[in-house]
């Protein structure tokens, strides 16, 4: 078969199958049949791609492949989606559920894996899209927790072992168990089916192919656009339908993130570019915050967001993330002891990171740092009891409230 167009939208091209009862048969008209390659030869095809994850940490997929140890093994695809301003991979599935399973059948079958799982947090006419299909290994569909930290691989594996869903410091490779996220498989489906070469065609050198990014915030059309890996902030916003009114600045990364200089906004979709500019790709999220917000009053938000999805596992989280979140509220209030509150954030947040068995202390002071310096001329006002005409505002943000 003929592989389509490498500018085409790949992993978003098929019409919703949410409702369709012909989703397989569409699947297998525009793609064709699975392939059957060796193991071998899929790990070697998705090395040459350059395929690396789409769940947030961009590790290389073919690196991970190999990681994987044990006699009983277990493959899963990871669409628990924790991140509360993302939409990427309940979208991936709604429209593109089969390219979804094709590669957790092809990752399954290289492995000699014995289980094969898709977990999300809600199932929802998911499970009727295996009726037709013929994999070797039948897929189960797992419900899990919409938190957080749930969506973190050790956490997934824990809670599919029958504990609950937290992290813990081993990894799921070192006991058989291979957790890549959804996106991550459909694009191994689309490399089994076209080459490396196709893959490569689009994208960044060091990040091929394409990226789904959930745009939000003060954008006309908010919800999730591909793009080739590399696309500008700007353009990728502008997919959404570009700015609604004034933007002073964007969110990249998610929750976990950081804010971006509002010189930065032309700045590449790619780990190393947004790391130089003192962002994070992470999970592919891109809020645009009006002019007439309050940064830092939308960070402490956050903060207690991220704060309250705290495992509990960890003292430095546990702990360091409420405080920080509370002096960030006094801070953004401009309360009579914002400069203490200052002073305390500044040493607290050095204290947080690096210090817990999951990302999420790392994310927030990420996320606390940015604001500090991106909001560094209403940072002063507040300081001075001059806070924002936006200080008082209502949360901008999805998940921040619930």
């Amino acid at each position: 078969m003929t592989a389509p167009p490498a500018a085409t939208p790949r992993l978003l091209a098929e019409p919703a199958a949410t409702h369709r009862r012909d989703a397989l048969a569409a699947h297998l008209e525009r793609h064709g049949p699975l392939p059957s390659p060796s193991p071998h030869a899929l790990v070697a095809a998705v090395e040459a791609a350059g395929l690396r994850g789409r769940g947030g940490a961009g590790f290389p997929t073919a690196t991970k492949l190999r990681s994987v140890r044990g006699r009983r093994r277990t493959v899963v695809a990871n669409g628990a989606e924790g991140e509360p301003a993302s939409l990427k991979d309940a979208a991936l599935l709604a429209c593109s559920p089969h390219l979804v399973l094709d590669g957790l059948a092809l990752v399954a079958d290289a492995l000699g894996a014995t289980d094969a799982v898709l977990a999300v947090p809600d199932a929802t006419g998911l499970r009727r899209h295996l009726a037709g299909r013929t994999d070797r290994v039948p897929v189960r569909v797992v419900e899990v927790p919409d938190r957080y930290v749930a969506s973190q691989e050790t956490a997934l594996v824990r809670f599919l072992g029958g504990g609950p869903a937290l992290p813990t410091p081993t990894r799921p490779s070192a006991a058989g168990t291979l957790v890549d996220n959804v996106e991550t498989l459909a694009h191994l489906a689309l490399i089994a089916r076209n080459g490396p070469d196709w893959f490569r065609s689009v994208g960044h050198p060091e990040l091929p192919g394409t990226l789904l990014v959930t745009a939000g915030g003060a954008v006309a059309a908010p919800g999730v656009v591909e793009v080739p890996a590399g696309t500008a902030v700007r353009a990728a916003l502008d997919l959404a339908g570009g700015p609604t009114e004034p933007v002073q600045t964007v969110l990249s990364g998610g929750y976990g993130g950081a804010w971006l200089p509002a010189a930065a906004v032309d700045t590449p979709l790619d780990h190393a570019a947004l790391r130089a500019a003192g962002s994070t790709l992470g999970v592919p999220v891109l809020l645009a915050l009006p002019a007439r917000a309050c940064g830092l009053t939308q960070t402490a938000y956050l903060l207690q967001f991220l704060a309250g999805q705290s495992a509990g596992q960890c003292g430095p989280c546990r702990f360091g993330l409420r405080d920080v979140a509370t002096d960030l509220a006094l801070i953004a209030a401009a309360a009579p002891d914002a400069h203490l509150a200052h002073d305390r954030v500044r040493r607290r947040l050095g204290l947080v990171t690096g210090r817990g068995v999951c990302a999420l202390p790392d994310g927030a002071a990420r996320l606390a740092h940015s604001a500090l310096r991106v909001f560094g001329d209403d940072l002063h006002h507040h300081l001075t009891g001059r806070p924002c005409r936006g200080a008082a505002a209502a949360p901008l943000f999805p998940g921040v409230w619930r």
